[in-house]
């Protein structure tokens, strides 16, 4: 008899849980088909979301758009559904998500979001500066569209922040591969590495150290003149640096209280970008 009522109680639980809730996967990344209405599958989505849940999350997310595809409840899945897949570090089907959401709705009031998002799944996948930049590259591509697109916003506002770190670890890597040049003595790339970290990067950290080596590959060459120009726009530049007196030393620059003079009465149209060479 107690058997009875164990298989009984099994079966009751199975048949309460099954009205509840979509019971089943028919595959990897969809759900079995049973109708319900779109509260009852955006309420389960938001829950699991909740709990920590993120794959059954965005499963239930889709399901709304499949079941009530002209819902407005869907095109907030959709972005939901993106959402999860951050959330859950699945960033290319996060960012394959918010691509359609974006290509569909262009004109929604949340479509700023999914760019931001979108940016933030770059951000958060930049390496270190000894591997590939193509993700760091594609994260200030992505910022810097969003601070296009959407000037005045708290995104916005955001993104110039990360632009700053993003900058950064992108002439970091310039650096690495200049260091790497210059220690086989291969000065020529070197200094095509160096130049680009000042050009491009001039208000990244890494831009005294970048003149300094510039400085460092001219001596190496026999290049006097153009070393102590680099090392000159270094102290004019950075006079607190930590490159300074080295990247002076090495070139054997000085400078005149004549110079220091001139160049402090110049204005700024009659200056050249400092980074000129």
């Amino acid at each position: 008899m107690s058997f009875d009522n164990s298989i009984f109680r099994t079966r009751l639980v199975l048949a309460f849980c099954a009205t509840l809730a979509l019971v089943a996967c028919s595959s990897d990344d969809e759900l079995e088909y049973k109708e319900l209405t779109v509260f009852e599958i955006y309420s389960q989505a938001t829950e699991y979301l909740e709990d920590g849940r993120y794959r059954d999350a965005s499963l239930y997310y889709d399901e709304v758009e499949r079941q009530h595809p002209y819902s407005v409840w869907a095109t907030k899945s959709k972005l939901m559904a993106a959402y999860s897949h951050y959330m859950n570090n699945k960033y290319d089907e996060a960012t394959a998500s918010l691509d359609r959401f974006i290509q569909v709705h262009p004109g929604n009031r949340d479509v700023v979001y999914a760019y931001y998002l979108k940016a933030l799944c770059y951000y958060e996948q930049i390496s270190d500066v000894q591997r590939d930049q193509d993700m760091t590259q594609q994260a200030l591509t992505s910022l810097e569209d969003v601070i296009t697109r959407f000037p005045d916003t708290a995104y916005s506002r955001d993104a110039r922040l990360k632009i700053d770190l993003t900058r950064d670890h992108l002439a970091g890597k310039e650096m690495a591969v200049g260091r790497f040049y210059l220690n086989r003595q291969h000065y020529l790339a070197a200094i095509n590495r160096f130049k680009a970290v000042v050009e491009d990067y001039g208000n990244t950290t890494h831009a005294p150290e970048a003149l300094f080596r510039l400085t460092e590959a001219y001596i190496s060459l026999g290049l006097a003149s153009e070393a102590k120009r680099s090392a000159a726009v270094l102290g004019y530049n950075y006079p607190g640096s930590d490159w300074y007196q080295d990247a002076y030393n090495l070139a054997g620059v000085e400078r005149s209280v004549r110079e220091e003079r001139r160049e402090a009465t110049q204005t700024e149209d009659d200056k050249e970008p400092w980074w000129r060479f």
